[in-house]
């Protein structure tokens, strides 16, 4: 059976691929930077979940997810790279603080210097 696409309908297929392909492509670079920017956030304050969820969502201008930073910040916690505490600031519903830990500190100093190289990288091989 012959190929019934026409070129514009072959080149239109590839333009859709393609921006599937990219989308996936920044959300994983934005999954795989994510505790970097939380441990960057931290190093300046200690934060409840929900202002590093808007802190993050302004930063990326991107949509972050309960779902996405709350299991990271879990399991941030258990590596003890943060520490939290549970506060309650005058009248309202009590609200869990993050902080970055010495070991979370020293984290950040590798990741930092990691990213720093990778944007190096990418700036050499873009001239």
């Amino acid at each position: 059976m012959p190929n019934t696409t026409s070129p514009q309908q072959s080149e239109e297929i590839q333009e859709t691929s393609l921006s599937l392909y990219l989308e996936k492509w920044s959300s994983q670079v934005r999954k795989g930077s994510l505790e970097l920017l939380l441990l960057l956030f931290m190093q300046k304050k200690e934060y409840y979940g929900y202002e590093l969820i808007e802190n993050v969502k302004t930063i990326l201008m991107a949509n972050v997810s309960e779902g996405t930073l709350y299991p990271l910040l879990n399991r941030m916690q258990k590596d003890g790279l943060i520490s939290s505490q549970w506060r309650t600031m005058g009248v309202g519903i009590p609200r869990k603080y993050y902080t970055i830990s010495p070991l979370g500190k020293k984290a950040l100093e590798t990741m930092k210097q990691e990213w720093l190289t990778m944007s190096i990288a990418i700036q050499k091989l873009s001239l």
